[in-house]
């Protein structure tokens, strides 16, 4: 069963430090689409089906960085990063609030090979 938690800013650089090298780095292809929600802007999807490549906090610039295929994404001073983090420790979404009410909203797929069932 997944469970959602609140990552503490001073936990934010080891956290996803330890779950890029856990699940990004064996070179399958999670997938990611990024929305951002903002009452000033609506509802915008900056980023679609990306492969993610990594994710880092850099604390001297309270600064959320993701890592794609295609580029990057930064977040810069995250008020507060929440994850569902599934039973095997996948984060399979993260929500993150931003100043002003703004929010975004990561979710990450698996999308590597699946077995193929045989009649």
């Amino acid at each position: 069963m997944s469970e959602t938690k609140r990552i503490p800013h001073e936990r934010l650089e080891t956290y996803f430090d330890a779950f890029t090298k856990r699940f990004l780095r064996d070179g399958s292809p999670e997938a990611v689409d990024v929305e951002a929600v903002a009452p000033d802007l609506g509802d915008q999807q900056p980023v679609q089906g990306a492969r993610l490549l990594g994710i880092t906090y850099d604390e001297d610039t309270r600064t959320l960085e993701f890592a794609f295929d295609v580029g990057d994404h930064r977040v810069i001073k995250p008020r507060a990063v929440w994850v569902v983090e599934e039973p095997d420790g996948f984060v399979s979404s993260l929500e993150i609030e931003r100043a002003g009410r703004a929010r975004e909203v990561v979710s990450i797929k698996k999308v590597g090979l699946r077995p193929v069932k045989r009649a």
